[in-house]
């Protein structure tokens, strides 16, 4: 006669799931950004105020060229000739129907550093 043993319980090792939780630990840590994006203030058309000072500046956009006023500008050279004068002065950027999401963000780059500037973004034609 054979006697039948309980089967014997083995330890249960905790060291695949202390792997899997590095693993994960340092796939989260990897995979996030501590870093903020930059962000661009503007105002919707809706939202403008009417300012009483100077008259508004316009820059027109589209995919290939930029002008203010009428006249010719580089986005390099855009918050040069916008200046830092010391009035509260408002800029209307119209972007035509081909500018695309990156050439609009890059313009709104372009003159996020000029003082007392309030920008507008008006809808596409």
């Amino acid at each position: 006669m054979s006697l039948l043993r309980p089967p014997r319980r083995r330890r249960l090792s905790l060291t695949p799931l202390i792997d899997v939780i590095v693993l994960l630990l340092l796939f989260f840590m990897l995979s996030s950004t501590f870093s903020r994006f930059g962000e661009v203030d503007l105002a919707g058309a809706g939202s403008a105020k009417a300012g009483a000072g100077a008259p508004p500046l316009f820059l027109k956009l589209s995919s290939e060229a930029a002008s203010l006023n009428g006249a010719a500008v580089t986005l390099d050279a855009l918050a040069g000739r916008l200046g830092a004068k010391g009035e509260e002065r408002t800029l209307l950027v119209s972007p035509s129907g081909d500018v695309t999401a990156q050439r609009l963000t890059d313009a709104l780059v372009a003159v996020a550093g000029v003082p007392a500037l309030r920008v507008v973004v008006l809808g596409g034609s």
